[in-house]
């Protein structure tokens, strides 16, 4: 406290000697106008000395920092001196009448409190310039440090912090020159341990090309050229835009990939994050690098149809399961409960929540397999689940291909067990996580899925008090065993990124927005309705990625290649499209459709059912696929279905 009261003491006598030297000067070169003498001089100028100094310490302005000098302490410094000069003047006024003085008018008070503020301000630009400089290190920082400790006795030492300056900045281009690439620049001057250090400005307005900015040149968008870049060492553009819209990035993003350097934005981060809301300079997120806009609704409808249930959420542990499982603690269940065979997924999310909510969340976990009906029924005895999520099952295409037998047990039979459960303890509602995959299915894991939805769809004409519902979507981003992740890896590790074909398209959504769209269809659902989610435009995974490798700041197929190395077994060259208008009823939500599809008999169902126990039974991988073949109806070969892929509204519709 001590230190920081001789700092502020040392600036007002700063602040005094200022004064007094506009005093001096403006009666030396302007004695016509201050024709003082004797005492009548002094207190005039003692009165402004007083009320001004008074002023500033009412408005704050020695409790500035002024190393770190905002454009808001030079308003207050202004505000202060606006008032103080008002009262200056108010009060030689009545000096003056009391004094006799003619001539103490408004211009001689205005003077000097003017030139006054302006030496004020110019003392505070130069003292924070001179510690910029001295915190980088640099031979002018040098020879300011010892100028102001000769002349005013202060030695100026940087923070250490402040003083930390990385070895080598990266150069890069500031996209945008308004006000938000403003922001940027100047925040990166002012920060010696900044990493970054501007090189120029790319602006789309003709109008500022050729001007500086923060003494940085602003180049013409239209005039940027691979030379410039090397010329001026950048090795990083970085998107500075105040309103950057969907179409607008992916414009920029075509036109910038060309140059060969890591493309980054200026934005803000989340609230949530260790920056508190302020602006940083990041990397792409994976839902940007797609170009896609997630959807992400606040339903208060959907938030109050499972505020005070019990719900279950099989395979809770997983991807989708995990997000499932956050957006319903949002939501005040009367209990949550996770299901799941791995423990170490379960056991991540339910520290997470315990975490966010500690006893607020009623949390319950409950390690077993959906096969293991005994142990499934004692859970659904104890806890009486109003609503189950079943977003369990075997997903890994290429696994399942080998283990058929497997992937039917758990995902048909366990499905099964969990369908019966439900009606059993009169759940009030079964939302079933399904998959584009199931749509005119070509490997043992499509065709799984869609036999749980005939499971599914055939209990809805039971009569029970349950309402069932099944919800189909695409790729989620970021999930286990997608090809994120992968490339990712690749890309650290120095390439190469493997592709199973350069033709190949997926469709891609987010978790939270996927989660979010499968529980409003679950709010939504009636019963026996199969819910399709709208993915948007197919995405070409050979698109995906070339632009990862440029936003790592390399070249495809010179620093980093692609090489192909195969469709895998079951794999297909594109997914169907889900959103065909001619086959589908809207609902209130424009991303949430019903696809019309008759649920089959219950003892059409049986009989399905029978034919997958036997092969089972069997142990025959060969022999489980063909009975999923029989069962399945729309069940087809990958190759099959890939040899007239070119000719799929699909890959005419991907990017």
């Amino acid at each position: 406290m001590i230190g920081h009261h001789s700092n502020r003491i040392r600036l007002a006598f700063y602040d005094a000697l200022l004064y007094a030297g506009t005093c001096l000067l403006l009666t030396f070169v302007q004695p016509d106008v201050f024709r003082l003498e004797g005492a009548a001089m002094w207190v005039y100028f003692l009165t402004g000395l007083v009320v001004l100094g008074i002023s500033r310490m009412a408005f704050g302005v020695y409790r500035q920092i002024w190393r770190y000098g905002s454009i808001y302490a030079y308003m207050r410094l202004l505000a202060a001196d606006f008032v103080g000069g008002a009262v200056f003047f108010f009060a030689t006024r009545l000096e003056g009448i009391l004094l006799d003085l003619q001539w103490a008018f408004f211009s001689h008070a205005l003077l000097i409190v003017c030139v006054n503020l302006l030496a004020s301000i110019a003392a505070r630009m130069v003292y924070h310039r001179a510690y910029l400089a001295i915190c980088k290190n640099t031979r002018v920082g040098a020879v300011l440090q010892k100028t102001i400790a000769l002349l005013t006795g202060v030695e100026i030492h940087p923070n250490a912090q402040d003083a930390e300056a990385p070895a080598e900045k990266i150069g890069i281009a500031i996209v945008g020159a308004g006000r938000v690439g403003v922001s940027l620049a100047e925040e990166l001057r002012d920060n010696s341990r900044a990493k970054y250090e501007p090189r120029f400005f790319v602006e789309s307005d003709r109008r500022k090309s050729g001007r500086t900015l923060c003494e940085i040149p602003v180049i013409f968008e239209e005039k940027l050229t691979a030379e410039l870049i090397k010329k001026y060492d950048v090795r990083e553009i970085v998107f500075a835009i105040a309103e950057l819209s969907q179409e607008r990035q992916l414009a920029l993003f075509d036109f910038y990939k060309q140059f060969g350097c890591k493309l980054k934005k200026y934005d803000y981060a989340t609230l949530e994050s260790a920056e508190g809301g302020r602006r940083t300079v990041r990397d792409f997120d994976i839902e940007e690098l797609l170009f896609r806009k997630p959807n992400l609704i606040a339903d208060e409808k959907t938030n109050a149809y499972y505020q005070g249930k019990t719900v279950f959420v099989t395979g809770g542990g997983g991807s989708i399961g995990n997000e499932l499982c956050r957006q319903i603690a949002r939501m005040h269940p009367q209990r949550l409960v996770i299901l799941d065979i791995c423990e170490n997924g379960a056991y991540d999310i339910q520290q997470e929540l315990r975490i966010a909510y500690g006893d607020e969340l009623p949390l319950s976990i409950e390690i077993l397999s959906m096969c293991d009906r005994m142990a499934l029924e004692e859970a659904f005895a104890f806890y009486r689940p109003d609503i189950v999520l079943h977003a369990a099952a075997h997903k890994h295409v290429p696994l399942m291909e080998h283990n058929c037998c497997e992937a039917i047990k758990n995902n048909v039979f366990g499905t099964l067990n969990v369908v019966e459960l439900a009606e059993k303890y009169n759940a009030e509602q079964f939302i079933m996580v399904s998959t584009d995959k199931a749509v005119n299915p070509t490997n043992v894991m499509g065709a799984t899925k869609r036999m749980c939805e005939m499971i599914v769809q055939s209990h809805s004409l039971s009569g029970s008090a349950t309402k069932f519902s099944a919800t189909r979507f695409g790729n989620v981003l970021g999930s286990a065993g997608s090809v994120i992740p992968l490339f990712k890896r690749q890309i650290q590790n120095g390439g190469p990124i493997t592709l199973t074909d350069r033709r190949i398209i997926r469709y891609f959504m987010t978790i939270p927005e996927a989660s979010n769209l499968v529980l409003q269809s679950g709010a939504m659902a009636q019963n026996g309705e199969l819910f399709v989610l709208d993915m948007g435009r197919p995405v070409k995974i050979l698109d995906l990625a070339e632009n990862m490798i440029r936003l790592s700041g390399f070249t495809p197929y010179e620093d980093i290649d692609i090489i192909e190395t195969g469709l895998r077994p079951g794999e297909k060259l594109y997914e169907e499209l889900l959103i065909k208008s001619e086959e589908l009823d809207r609902t209130e939500n424009e991303l949430i459709f019903i696809e019309r599809d008759a649920p089959i008999s219950k003892q059409e169902l049986q009989e399905k059912l029978a034919i997958l126990r036997e092969a089972v039974s069997s142990g025959d991988d060969a022999a489980a696929k063909q009975a999923l073949r029989r069962v399945v109806p729309t069940y087809f070969s990958a190759k099959r279905v890939n040899a007239d892929a070119e000719q799929s509204e699909e890959m005419a519709n991907a990017r």
